[in-house]
Parts: C-alpha cells; structure tokens; sequence
C-alpha cells in the first residue's frame, strides 16, 4: 500500500508540468530503485529506462506509460493520460529562443528535442521539505534573494532550537529527493531547502525513533553535509564547503559504514586542494582507495573507488603532475570498465562517460586546451546521464577554448551550458570570469546576445 510520503509524491506530480521521463525519474527516485530494479519490475532494459528519463528516447507510448503507472504506482493522469487518451502525453513545452552564433565550436551532438531541456520544477523542492520532513513548503521564500549565502548562514550559525525527529527511511527519501534537484541544476533550489533536512537530521541522530538507530541517522547526516559540500564546491564557496565537509566527515565517521566515509574524504579532500593543501588531500584520496581495494566487488565499492581515483588524478593535474594523472586515471579506467555502465551509484555518477568528463577536465586544467576539445568530441552529451554533468561538462568546453582563445566557440559553449541548466552558469564562478572577458574581447560585437547572457547571470556589463 502506497505510504504517505509516495501520496506526497503523487501530489507533487500532479501540481507541476513534468514530462514522462521526469516523472518516472521522480517516481524511482522516491520508492528508493535503481533504473535496474525498475527495469526488472517493467520488463525492460535498464538502458531503456536510462534513455526515457533523460529525453534522449521520447516516452509516447499509451501502454507503456500505463505499465510504468502500474509499477510505480502512480495514477495514470500524472502522464496526462485522462487529458489525452490519443496521444497518452500532455502538451510539451515550447523551445526556447535559440541563439546562434556563427561557426561550430566542434562537431556535437545538437539537443534538439525540448523534452530534454526540460529541468526538474519547484515542486520537487517542494517535496524534499514539505512531503517528506513536515517543513512548511514556503520555507525557502526567505532567502529566494541569496539562496547559497543563507545555507552558508544556516550552518555558520544554526538556530538554538532543535527540530523534530524524523524516521531514518524519510531522511533516505529526503536525501535521493535533494540529490536528484542537484542532478537536475537546480543549486538554488537545493540550497534553500538544504536548513531544514539537516535540521531535521540532527534531531534525528540525537533522538532516533523506535526500530531506528543513532548510527543510521549519522550516515544521512553525512550524505546531507557531503551534498551541501558538492554544491558550495561548485558555486565557489569555499567558507561554506570547508565547514560542511567537516561535518560530513565526522558524521560519517560515527555512522561507522565505510562508503559512506569514502564520499565523505572525497569531497573533502577536494576541500584541502581548493584550499592550497594538494599533498594532504591527495594523500587522504589514496589512503580512503587503499581501505576500499580489498573488496571491489560490487557496483558501489567500484562506483565509489573509481570516484577516487578521478580525483585523485584531478589532484594530480592541478599540481602539474602529468603522469601522476595519467596512472591515477587509467586506474579509474579500469573501474569503470569493470562497472561496464553509467550509474550513480552512492551518487558517484560514476562510469565510462563520467571518466570522460574527468578526462577532459584533467586535460584543461594542464593547460591542453587542444586534447581537452579532443575528448570533448568522444563524448556525446546526450549520453550524459545528468543535467547537472551535462552543464559542466559544456562549461569545461568553455573554458577549454577560453584558455585557447577562441571567443565564439567559447560563447556558443556557454549558451549550451545555459540551456542545459541555468543555474550552472549563474552560480559558477569562472563563467561569469570568461563572461566578463567576451565582454572587453574584440569580437564582442560578433556575439549576439552577448550582453543579454551576461545580465542573466548576473554578470556586470
């Protein structure tokens, strides 16, 4: 019998515009599958659901979405089915303006199909605090100005008062709710809602309910705290970050699970690089690995030792140690073909293409703008399981031909990585820094809506 929290979910969908793939995306994450165990339950493959969740196959068919209904419980109106018995979909979004520019920064993969540029909407905001933990829903209206600086506030100093316990299921809920908005771009949005859910958890560690256990709120602690670490990371607040993963890593630590420790000393020692420690980082990356590598057996200790190993190659490369990065990304090659898929195991999004994107990243970092393009073009963004790896992967394009000079290529990267997730360009540091530098480039005035772009993500024009 559906819980309250999955009658939660089915309102949400309900109240917001999804497309098909959104809502089975939703739906899976919510009843805690894999797109493995949906496919076992559907009868397809999980490269199937793969490609329904992220657009790149339209999901149309009346019978299918009836049967996706049926095993994920779902009311068949949330497809539109009631509304459009022919079609069995509702209404599909408009495009947005294209802007074009001209020449092609490299032969890519054009994401044509507006399915796809189709984010995940407030309402799951709205389901990561009201539907799971009992947050009032217009609980982030207060800091919708400044989302990231009133998380940073909240942990910098936390109210007094405590929050009421929550069930250990509900905080895993709230953790793959949150981790999946993440997914989808949405940093804001993750950001407004992050307060609650750790207040929430704290309380739980502190008072866990009956049949519950302090170590198991402990590790959804650490997931909350190593996430809220991942997001001021990537908008480029290092106050923030160095405090969360701290705090990830303790509760980690007392949660006594040893993946969960590994992701947490992961984006911490990412933490120690940002912050000028390379060598303490890079060590604690290759002490966690070696603590892993007697049992690579399964997809989440090889998800979360390949994770390692990217970063620890990402290290490498940022301290210009070419071959280092080279014997530490081969390594995560390795993982990775013995995974044999992309997944997000432990919400590693580790696997082949991710590796890719590591590559790519790796070869930027060292100043080889021509080899980043190189493994760019083997990467077809459409594979690219997320939105958020998506966006980051055109915004290490970006930067690639920033470093190269080549100011439209650069551009038209930027506008993909905004199309992708707006969010990405408006939260990221460096894209506001290649921003501001198409602005004075001699070329400006061949980028047509250059300056539209720079006032949209806040850039000064």
């Amino acid at each position: 019998m559906p819980s309250t929290t999955h009658r939660g979910v089915v309102a949400a969908l309900m109240n917001q515009h999804h497309t098909p793939g959104e809502i089975v995306r939703i739906a899976r994450t919510a009843a805690g599958w894999n797109q493995a165990e949906l496919a076992r339950r559907c009868g397809y493959s999980r490269s199937q659901i793969s490609r329904w969740e992220t657009g790149s196959s339209p999901l149309r068919d009346v019978e299918t979405l009836r049967a996706l209904a049926r095993v994920l419980f779902l009311p068949v109106e949330v497809f539109g089915l009631a509304l459009d018995h022919s079609t069995g979909v509702s209404t599909r979004p408009a495009a947005p303006p294209e802007h074009k520019v001209s020449g092609d920064p490299m032969p890519v993969w054009e994401e044509q199909d507006p399915m796809r540029r189709r984010t995940l909407l407030a309402g799951m905001g709205a389901l990561a605090g009201s539907a799971v933990l009992g947050t009032p829903a217009n609980g982030a209206a207060a800091a919708a100005a400044d989302p990231i600086s009133a998380l940073e506030k909240a942990l910098l100093a936390p109210p007094l008062t405590t929050g009421a316990p929550a069930e250990v299921a509900q905080l895993r809920h709230a953790v793959a709710v949150a981790r999946s908005v993440f997914a989808y771009g949405r940093y804001g949005e993750v950001a407004a809602r992050m307060p609650g859910l750790i207040v929430a958890a704290t309380a739980t560690r502190a008072d866990p309910r009956a049949g519950d256990t302090a170590t198991a709120a402990h590790a959804q602690l650490a997931e909350l705290y190593t996430l809220t670490t991942d997001l001021a990371i990537k908008t480029g607040h290092d106050r923030l970050a160095w405090t969360a993963a701290d705090r990830a890593s303790q509760a980690a630590d007392a949660s006594g699970d040893l993946l969960t420790q590994a992701t947490a000393r992961r984006v911490w020692a990412i933490v120690l690089r940002r912050a000028g420690h390379g060598d303490t980082a890079q060590q604690m990356v290759i002490d966690t690995a070696h603590a892993l590598q007697p049992d690579l057996r399964g997809p989440e200790q090889l998800s979360v030792f390949g994770s390692l190993m990217e970063t620890a190659a990402y290290t490498a490369a940022a301290d210009g140690d070419r071959d280092t990065a080279r014997t530490f990304i081969a390594e995560a090659v390795d993982a990775a073909t013995r995974l044999g898929t992309d997944g997000n195991h432990r919400y590693t999004s580790f696997g082949p293409t991710g590796v890719g994107l590591y590559q790519l990243s790796i070869a930027r970092v060292m100043g080889d703008s021509g080899a980043a393009i190189e493994h760019a073009r083997r990467i077809n963004p459409a594979s690219i399981p997320s939105t958020e790896r998506r966006a980051r992967y055109w915004v290490d394009v970006a930067r690639a031909y920033h470093q190269w000079d080549k100011p439209e290529h650069c551009y038209r990267a930027l506008l993909a990585a905004e199309q992708a997730s707006p969010d990405e360009v408006r939260y990221r540091k460096p894209t506001a820094a290649m921003t501001t530098t198409l602005l004075r480039h001699p070329t400006a005035n061949r980028l047509p809506g250059l300056r539209d772009f720079a006032r949209r993500t806040g850039t000064s024009v």
